[in-house]
């Protein structure tokens, strides 16, 4: 089965679980409060976020470096704000996580590990064969 369809299918019924268990635990209201408190909180974080990485951004174009890791986190921070507005503690939970510097840091070390070892070696050399061409030859380049 394609993942983005069990996504999209077992993201709700896992939001759909946490709200009826939360909400009877802490009350209906405080649960809606909750929900509207954490997307509050995490747009405003992502912002203060993301700035912060556009910041440093800028100051590794200045460097005349490639500013690789700051791309990447400015699109989790985008990924997260977008999770944290979704109404669900389960997606508050894992925004909350990727907004985080600490935590989004360790995620793309885990993730990085993945990728470097799925690429080949490379060589630091061209393999080639050559011919010598002299001039009395009809060949010519």
């Amino acid at each position: 089965m394609n993942t983005l369809l069990l996504t999209i299918i077992l993201v709700p019924i896992i939001e759909i679980y946490l709200f009826i268990k939360i909400g009877s635990q802490i009350g209906a209201f405080n649960t809606i409060s909750l929900i509207f408190i954490t997307a509050i909180i995490g747009v405003f974080y992502a912002r203060y976020e993301g700035l912060n990485t556009l910041k440093s951004g800028f100051s590794q174009l200045v460097k005349n470096e490639l500013p690789a890791y700051e791309i990447i986190s400015g699109a989790a921070i985008a990924v997260a704000a977008l999770l944290l507005i979704i109404p669900g503690f389960a997606t508050d939970f894992l925004g909350f996580l990727i907004i985080f510097p600490l935590t989004r840091k360790l995620i793309f070390a885990k993730f990085s590990n993945k990728l470097k070892k799925k690429t080949p070696p490379t060589k630091p050399y061209i393999d080639g064969e050559f011919e010598d061409i002299e001039d009395d030859n009809e060949r010519k380049l």
